[in-house]
């Protein structure tokens, strides 16, 4: 049974979508997972160019999903940006080094990253990308997976105050 989120956000437009992001960035440390899922077209690399700004990355961030793996340096921390949607089985995760990533000291946003979850460290952060009423309106939900982020649910609930449609107790 899939848990309820620990905090919804709306988002209106690119620029909103960006400011969840810095609030997501302002609490990232080394090691940390970012798990990207939810509707094709949602958002999901539009948050990571936007995460990736918040962290101090010059480089212009492009989606992946053809070399499956990119990395960033010059930030805050490196940002590990994979896209896993073309995979077609776990075993091709094998090939991505999952395991190094996660151990690098950096942060690493896998888009698709549902699909692979018995790959995934026990602690992580699900986002998922939802259409909303409107063409550009997004619900952004984020599920604490492990007691890392479930400690830092609250303070970015506080942060994004103004952003937030509803938050639901976990």
């Amino acid at each position: 049974m899939e848990r309820k989120p620990d905090l919804v956000v709306r988002s209106t437009n690119a620029d909103e979508t960006a400011v969840i992001a810095e609030a997501i960035a302002h609490v990232l440390v080394a090691g940390d997972v970012l798990v990207l899922g939810g509707d094709l077209g949602a958002g999901k690399t539009t948050f990571t160019k936007a995460l990736g700004l918040a962290l101090g990355i010059d480089d212009a961030i492009t989606s992946p999903t053809f070399t499956l793996a990119q990395q960033y340096d010059g930030g805050r921390l490196t940002l590990h940006h994979l896209d896993v949607y073309r995979l077609d089985a776990l075993d091709e995760v094998i090939d991505l080094a999952l395991p190094e990533l996660f151990e690098s000291g950096g942060v690493v946003v896998i888009e698709w990253g549902d699909t692979i979850a018995p790959a995934l460290p026990a602690g992580f952060a699900l986002i998922r990308f939802e259409f909303g009423e409107g063409d550009d309106d997004r619900s952004l939900s984020l599920t604490a997976v492990g007691t890392a982020w479930a400690a830092r649910v609250g303070g970015l609930g506080t942060t994004l105050a103004d952003q937030i449609i509803d938050r639901q107790d976990a």
